[in-house]
């Protein structure tokens, strides 16, 4: 069997299954957002809409935001499949996860019923405790490829 042992007693086996698993999971948080992104670019003025039902922010604002963000999505996706600006696109998506899941908390808190067009048509008909599953789920993830990546950097040191 071709397994060495490091100085910490652990076999170059399990480190490689280790980083195999948090590159799945890399993958699979980066292809939510890619494909979220994607459905938000192909219909802009429906996200605009969506992001005024807030009642957070004005209309133009709104508009603004509606077609930069998925981009902003589909972006920071790509850099963590491709592992290119990976902390800094982790940052922004953990950043716009926590943003939406506080916005949705204080929208349902106010009393308004919204869709959040996250995944187009297929989200329009959830409750709001699987909204906030989902965002908890996803953040979730992204804090944990975080602090996977900040274990990997100090045991590299």
């Amino acid at each position: 069997m071709n397994a060495e042992v490091s100085g910490d007693g652990t076999s170059n086996i399990k480190q490689r299954r280790s980083n195999i698993l948090w590159r799945i999971i890399d993958f699979i948080v980066a292809a939510i957002f890619i494909y979220a992104g994607v459905l938000k670019v192909l219909d802009p003025i429906q996200l605009a809409h969506d992001i005024h039902n807030y009642r957070i922010l004005p209309w133009t604002l709104s508009v603004a935001l509606a077609f930069y963000l998925p981009w902003m999505e589909i972006l920071c996706g790509l850099g963590l499949a491709f592992r290119f600006l990976y902390r800094g696109a982790l940052s922004i998506l953990t950043v716009l996860i926590v943003v939406f899941t506080l916005a949705t908390i204080a929208a349902k808190a106010r009393g308004l019923d919204i869709t959040c067009g996250c995944f187009g048509h297929a989200s329009q008909h959830w409750s709001f405790p699987a909204h906030l599953a989902t965002n908890v789920g996803i953040l979730a993830a992204l804090l944990a490829l975080w602090f996977q990546g900040n274990a990997r950097v100090k045991a590299a040191d």
